[in-house]
């Protein structure tokens, strides 16, 4: 009794939790509230997205095997979900769901990768790298002008290499391709190298001298390569002169060549007129010595003359006049006093009288006796 009882208990709740799937089913299927299969439906233990979460649209060039329901996270921890993947102008948009509290900045980045080798995909939202000045404006208020929430460009998303990428390189590399290249590399290497080691050692040993000669001259490099871009914007700027220079180079060459005879024909009287020349200069060459060597007396006296010829010169101007005439003019006029001794005697006896012996005769006419000369009562 008590055992029918039981069972006859158990199959009323089993057909009693059946009618309310089926019941549930048919609302769903009856009233359409949005089922769109498995996908759509929220699994058990999903990420907590609080009582105001936020949406984001991710651009990423592949979305591998990531579906909807995936988790996204921040620093490994789950902070949201992807509601959908859909294709938008030849890449992947995936909508992702984020817990209210996720502060990022608006340049925050994205990366789809996976829990373990063969594991599950998820979004990975970080901050941006340390070359890059996170953004002050949060991703959560950016402004999303185009886009219906706020978006992470393609710019600044990726995806970690896949387990088939991996293999598929590794499988090239082994399979005729790197490792049978460096072994040729190698092999090669070896017989270049054998038997020729103080060679080598003084090539790398002269390769460090040059590099090193190269970066103390760096300096001079960079201004040398600085003058040649100089020269090649000069030259840029000047070249329809040049173009025209050319174009009149060939006319030029033509003339060159038109007269080509009178050319030769000049260097030829070159020629004879150089050996001409030639004879000229050895011919001559005694009577220029000559004359050089009797030319050095004279400039021997007028340097030793010094300073005396250009005073002397200075008073020929003004002879008969000393240069202290001048301190005798008074206002428009000056006085003019000169004695002079006219004696006919003494006259021929200086003029006449001959030089005595032994006595040189520039010393014999400085002590000749004076002519005194006297006139008084000029004025003007």
């Amino acid at each position: 009794m008590c055992r029918s009882g039981g069972i006859g208990a158990t199959l009323r709740r089993i057909r009693g939790a059946a009618s309310i799937v089926l019941t549930t089913v048919a609302a769903l299927a009856l009233t359409g509230c949005g089922f769109h299969g498995l996908y759509s439906a929220p699994l058990p233990g999903g990420a907590d997205l609080g009582s105001h979460p936020y949406r984001i649209l991710v651009d990423f060039a592949n979305v591998l095997d990531l579906v909807p329901q995936s988790a996204v996270k921040v620093n490994d921890v789950t902070v949201g979900k992807v509601e959908s993947v859909s294709l938008v102008d030849w890449h992947a948009q995936v909508l992702l769901a984020l817990n209210g509290d996720v502060q990022l900045p608006a340049n925050a980045y994205g990366q789809i990768r996976q829990t373990s080798l063969l594991g599950e995909k998820f979004v990975s939202l970080s901050y941006p790298p340390q070359n890059e000045i996170a953004d002050s404006v949060s991703l959560r208020d950016a402004p999303h002008a185009g886009y219906a929430y706020p978006h992470v460009g393609i710019n600044r998303t990726g995806a970690t290499p896949e387990v088939e990428e991996v293999l598929g390189a590794l499988s090239l590399l082994l399979n005729g391709g790197g490792l049978e290249q460096i072994k040729t590399i190698t092999h090669e290497l070896n017989l270049a190298l054998t038997g020729r080691t103080d060679q080598i050692r003084s090539l790398l040993s002269q390769s460090k001298t040059l590099t090193t000669s190269l970066n103390t001259q760096k300096a001079r490099i960079l201004t040398a390569i600085d003058n040649l871009d100089t020269l090649s914007r000069t030259l840029n700027n000047q070249k329809q002169i040049l173009a025209k220079a050319l174009d009149t180079l060939p006319q030029a060459v033509r003339i060159l060549a038109d007269e080509k005879d009178q050319f030769v024909t000049l260097l030829k009287s070159l020629d004879h007129l150089s050996t001409v020349a030639v004879q000229v200069i050895n011919g001559s060459t005694d009577n220029f010595v000559s004359t050089l060597k009797n030319l050095d007396p004279v400039m021997t006296e007028l340097t030793k003359a010094g300073d005396a010829l250009p005073r002397s010169l200075e008073l020929l101007a003004t002879f008969p006049f000393p240069k202290t005439a001048v301190n005798g003019v008074k206002g428009d006029f000056t006085n003019l006093y000169i004695t002079a001794d006219l004696n006919l005697s003494d006259l021929l006896n200086n003029l006449l009288k001959p030089v005595p012996p032994g006595i040189d005769p520039a010393t014999h006419a400085n002590s000749a006796p004076s002519v005194p000369l006297r006139l008084s009562g000029l004025g003007g």
